[in-house]
């Protein structure tokens, strides 16, 4: 269980990360809930700041959780109104960070289960499968679909991604499958701090 869960730094650089402890690191794009979910994975209500404009953040946010691993925020990407080079800016700033970490656990993607994967998200897919690295998709806003739909909305999103590993639609509203992800998480951290 997430007992303890407090923010630590912003950056943009990975020489000027914490101490050595797994990551995991969020991705999605602008306004797919990113802050909520944190909040709502580590029950606070203001531990990351739900911004009213979205696309603001160009920083790497490190919350460490029960003392043991960081969670890290990433900038929301697909935001239209970015200038080029802050866009730029931001896809080496996350390369530099997929590629030289060594501290990496996975990455956990999140899309809008509503919308479905955008073509920012299905390419941000591939470059992280082509990376090798291993990504677990979570689909926020699940309540925005009525229940009769949502089976069929899952498997079309599956479809698109070629059927992920690992795929949670949750609902930041209702807490729905918010207690699987915290599950997931734990239990990956514990197998690298217990192998």
């Amino acid at each position: 269980m997430i007992k303890e869960a407090m923010y630590i730094k912003s950056l943009t650089d990975l020489k000027d990360k914490p101490d050595v402890l797994p990551q995991i690191l969020l991705l999605g794009r602008s306004n797919v809930g990113k802050s909520s979910f944190i909040n709502s994975l580590t029950n606070r209500k203001n531990l990351a700041r739900v911004s009213k404009t979205p696309g603001k953040t160009l920083l790497l946010n490190f919350y460490l959780i029960n003392q043991n691993f960081y969670l890290v925020d990433a900038p929301g990407y697909g935001y239209a109104r970015r200038s080029k080079s802050l866009k730029d800016d931001f896809i080496i700033m996350i390369e530099k960070f997929l590629l030289d970490n060594q501290d990496l656990l996975f990455v956990c993607l999140l899309i809008d289960f509503k919308v479905g994967p955008t073509k920012d998200d299905l390419n941000t897919y591939q470059f992280l499968r082509q990376l090798g690295r291993e990504v677990i998709v979570v689909a926020t806003k699940k309540d925005k679909i009525p229940k009769t739909k949502q089976f069929k909305q899952e498997k079309l999103i599956k479809g698109m991604l070629s059927n992920p590993e690992i795929f949670i639609a949750i609902s930041n509203v209702t807490k729905e499958n918010i207690d699987k992800v915290e599950t997931l998480f734990l239990s990956r951290i514990d197998e690298v701090i217990h192998p």
